[in-house]
């Protein structure tokens, strides 16, 4: 992809690293820990773009992106990235540890948060989108069958300020997207809800054993029939309508990590119809330009997916602005 303050353009079949960018990324911690898998990697996008959702904003420059914070820790990383002036900014799930089915816990978790000086002068200071993940839906790893997932919904929405007559509340989930456009170009920004209608996993049974790139231990495995979703039936058809629509770029949020080939925990390849699904859709809809934005696993990084009769899809990976992982997982889509 090719930026520039004047207009976007896009060059979709041309390797990432050929592209020349005003885009750029910059991998930091709060703590300056040099391994890249401790690092929360923050978009700056330059989009001279003005926001065409529901009401008329003034054009926007930059927005950025991250996950996975925890509501008992400090977030300094915040402040750093306010002081690079984003427009928007995007958060992708965890946004709150809330791992709880008392729903008076989940919403003093989110006052936690709202609490935070530093999370304050981020709000003041620039737009706030969100998505959800696990722990901010109610559970680890949890999906549909997640008892209380309509309450969760309300405290969610009602927490980063969802307008009354939001679409959002009208329908099943939290699904939802923005267009940003100006000078002729329109960047569309679809933000998916991986968790209210996805079914359960399927548990890890040893399968792997032999293969040594797996040294810690996997906790699932891919589903092999076509019988489970992640997105469900209404999301699906919502995506759709949403890739048909008019764009030059399309940013994709999902809290789980789409372009990952499989590694034990989860993400869209342990759902491999689904994400083949999704593939086949843009390939259908003739959606240019798509990217993703994911979260949730506590480092960051790159992916690149290919598929016969595609360009290539490029999934960047952004966590956490608390969490930390002490290791990366293999990962064959890596860049």
């Amino acid at each position: 992809f090719l930026f520039s303050k004047r207009k976007l353009c896009l060059l979709a079949y041309l390797p990432l690293a050929h592209l020349p960018f005003t885009t750029y990324f910059r991998a930091m911690h709060p703590h300056k820990t040099p391994t890249f898998m401790k690092s929360f990697i923050l978009l700056l996008t330059v989009l001279p773009l003005g926001l065409a959702a529901q009401t008329a904003s003034p054009l926007i420059s930059r927005i950025a992106f991250g996950s996975c914070a925890h509501q008992d820790k400090a977030q300094p990383i915040l402040d750093t990235v306010l002081r690079h002036r984003p427009d928007v900014f995007v958060y992708l799930g965890d946004n709150i540890y809330g791992d709880t089915k008392d729903m008076k816990i989940l919403g003093d978790k989110y006052a936690k948060l709202a609490a935070k000086p530093e999370f304050q002068r981020l709000k003041k200071g620039t737009r706030l989108l969100a998505t959800w993940d696990d722990h901010d839906f109610g559970w680890n790893d949890t999906g549909r069958h997640y008892p209380f997932k309509k309450e969760s919904k309300e405290i969610f929405l009602n927490f980063w300020e969802e307008p009354a007559d939001s679409p959002r509340r009208s329908h099943e989930g939290i699904y939802t997207s923005y267009l940003f456009e100006g000078n002729g170009r329109r960047v569309q920004l679809i933000l998916l809800d991986n968790r209210t209608f996805r079914d359960d996993l399927r548990t890890y049974r040893g399968e792997f054993h032999y293969d040594n790139q797996f040294f810690y231990p996997l906790d699932y495995h891919p589903h092999q029939t076509t019988d489970s979703t992640l997105l469900g039936a209404a999301q699906w058809q919502w995506l759709e309508a949403e890739l048909r629509k008019p764009a030059d770029l399309r940013i994709i949020g999902s809290g789980s990590q789409f372009g990952i080939s499989y590694n034990g925990y989860e993400a869209w390849a342990n759902f491999p119809h689904e994400q083949q699904r999704l593939l086949d859709l843009i390939k259908k809809t003739r959606a240019n330009g798509v990217l993703f934005i994911t979260g949730d696993v506590h480092y960051a990084e790159i992916s690149e997916l290919r598929d016969k009769g595609l360009y290539p899809i490029y999934d960047v990976t952004s966590s956490g602005i608390t969490s930390t992982w002490h290791f990366a997982t293999p990962n064959e889509n890596r860049i």
